[in-house]
């Protein structure tokens, strides 16, 4: 295990900052591909569960029955910024399952996007839960329960039959046994669930290669995976780093982050080099994050760069959450944001899929 920390921030040569820093890389068989710091760490994947919760959602039928396209599928599986794109396809989702906004229990919160944010304290317009960035999987799990005939009311008891159907979708993806699973509450109310790092590292590489499992469950991932990598702007949104992400590999792999400096990435089949297994990465800062998830980002995109899953320009269009200077408010450059360069000598990865 490496103790010291994995990403810094210097100013005049001196670390001034870091952040200590975990993950872990996996293949779908759950073989251990690559690690750093503790692969075995329990934490919550926060949203970055989002893909697992809408599992049962699709592979119930009640996606098809409601008629949810792949964009409606994105906004199921996203952390969305409150853009009026995303509220209107919210809005929409709700038309869908006909249900009102009141219906959602995800809670109020400011827009991630600013500009939205000014345009509604301009326009003098309140708050609501369709601006909740959870509000597109709340509307999933609404229809989830309606197709069910269960109690809309209750839908977010993990004693709930949409929740324990999310639950057990989430020990098969992961291959961890229920009760192995730590479920606690997430800040939108949903169940949220804790398990070790390498577990969820695995579950993102069957969500991407779910060769293993029934056709329903097979098909229900391959439309998920499909609608993140087909609108990527609708999982996150303008600035964010799922959504750059996924737009600068042009849809080859799948990016979803969560709170508390949580990262995952999955990467399909021969998306690395031809014969590259599929893989799943998962990410966990130790303290949480900077609040512009700049630990976990600049983490994924040096692993990503070191298993060759860049193609030319690509990791380019990732600049800002690269290895990059810092620059004061006057454009002076004063100190940088790196990864300790310890990791040159110490990280190894199992390359003999290559």
């Amino acid at each position: 295990m490496h103790e010291y920390a994995l990403f810094e921030v210097l100013r005049a040569g001196q670390v001034e900052s870091k952040h200590v820093v975990s993950f872990a890389v996996v293949d779908a068989a759950g073989r251990l591909l690559g690690s750093w710091g503790d692969p075995g760490l329990v934490t919550f994947l926060r949203s970055s569960a989002k893909p697992f919760q809408a599992i049962p959602f699709v592979e119930s039928g009640a996606a098809e029955h409601f008629g949810f396209e792949a964009r409606d599928l994105a906004l199921v599986c996203a952390s969305h910024t409150g853009t009026n794109r995303h509220v209107d396809l919210a809005r929409q989702l709700l038309v869908k399952i006909d249900e009102p906004e009141s219906a959602l229990q995800c809670g109020i919160h400011v827009p991630y996007d600013e500009d939205a944010y000014e345009r509604l304290l301009r326009a003098g317009e309140p708050l609501g839960p369709v601006r909740n960035n959870c509000s597109g999987k709340h509307a999933g799990m609404l229809g989830l329960a309606k197709y069910l005939g269960g109690d809309l009311d209750s839908y977010l008891s993990p004693d709930h039959h949409v929740q324990q159907r999310i639950l057990q979708a989430i020990s098969e993806m992961s291959a961890m046994p229920i009760d192995s699973i730590i479920v606690g509450v997430d800040g939108c109310s949903a169940p949220t669930f804790a398990m070790p790092l390498h577990k969820s590292a695995g579950a993102y590489a069957r969500l991407v290669r779910p060769d293993g499992f029934e056709d329903a469950r097979r098909r229900a991932c391959e439309s998920i995976v499909g609608a993140m990598r087909r609108y990527p702007e609708l999982v996150a949104g303008p600035g964010k780093f799922d959504t750059q992400f996924m737009q600068a590999v042009g849809g080859r792999m799948v990016s979803k982050s969560g709170a508390e400096g949580f990262q995952s990435i999955g990467i399909p089949e021969g998306a690395l080099a031809e014969g590259s297994p599929a893989m799943g990465i998962a990410i966990k800062v130790h303290d949480g994050d900077d609040k512009s998830h700049r630990a976990a980002a600049l983490t994924a995109v040096e692993l990503v760069g070191r298993l060759g899953g860049f193609r030319e320009g690509e990791r380019a269009a990732l600049a800002n959450y690269d290895a990059r200077p810092v620059r004061n408010l006057s454009g002076i450059t004063i100190g940088e944001i790196r990864i300790n360069p310890q990791f040159d000598r110490d990280f190894n990865v199992n390359y003999e899929w290559i």
